[in-house]
C-alpha cells in the first residue's frame, strides 16, 4: 500500500515538475489586446466619421442622417437583432419582444412580453432619437433593462435599423 502512495505522490511531483520546467522553457508573453472583440471599427475613416455623426445623433440630428441610408441595409443590420427580436407582422415575442410597430408605441407596452422593472418604469414612447439614444447602448439609456445588447455604435448603422423598423409597422412615422 505505501509502495502504491509513493508511486502517486511521486506521479504528481514529476508531472508537476515537467510543467514547470515546460512553462520556462516555452514561455509566452500574454497579448495586450483580446484576440476576440465584441465590437470593432475597421478602420481610422470609419472611427472618425462615426465619431462626428455620433456627436451629430446625440444632439437631435437623426433626421439628416436618414438620407445617407436606406431600409434595405438595416435590414441586413437587423439580423444581429433578429436573434432575439421578431419584426414580422404576428410575429410571436423571442427573448426579447416583438418589434413589430414599435415605432410610436410606448416603451414597455406589449402585455404578453415580461420587461424588467426599469423598461416598464421608462413610460417614453420611441421616437426617432429615443430608439437612437436606445441603440447605441440600451444599458447605458434605460439603467436596468434586461437587454444585454452591446450597441450599434455606427450612427448610420442606427438609422438604418431605425428606417428598417419604421418600414415594419402599420402606420410608419413620417420622415419629416
Amino acid at each position: 500500500m505505501n509502495k502504491i502512495i509513493v508511486s502517486i505522490v511521486f506521479a504528481v511531483i514529476l508531472v508537476l515538475g515537467i510543467n514547470k520546467i515546460a512553462d520556462s522553457i516555452f514561455y509566452v508573453e500574454k497579448p495586450e489586446k483580446s484576440a476576440y472583440q465584441v465590437s470593432s471599427v475597421t478602420n481610422v475613416a470609419d472611427t472618425t466619421t462615426s465619431e462626428t455623426s455620433s456627436e451629430n445623433s446625440e444632439s437631435g440630428n437623426i433626421m439628416e442622417l436618414f438620407a445617407s441610408t436606406n431600409a434595405a441595409d438595416g435590414a441586413k443590420i437587423f439580423k444581429k437583432c433578429a436573434a432575439c427580436h421578431s419584426i414580422i407582422q404576428g410575429g410571436g415575442n423571442k427573448i426579447g419582444p416583438a418589434l413589430w410597430g414599435v415605432l410610436g408605441r410606448q416603451a414597455g407596452s406589449i402585455s404578453d412580453y415580461k420587461y424588467s422593472k426599469a423598461m416598464a418604469a421608462h413610460g417614453k414612447v420611441w421616437s426617432f432619437e429615443e430608439m437612437d439614444g436606445f441603440l447605441i447602448k440600451p444599458k447605458d439609456w434605460i439603467k436596468g433593462t434586461k437587454m444585454s445588447f452591446t450597441g450599434l455604435k455606427n450612427v448610420k448603422d442606427r438609422a438604418a435599423v431605425i428606417l428598417y423598423m419604421n418600414e415594419n409597422t402599420d402606420n410608419p412615422i413620417p420622415l419629416q
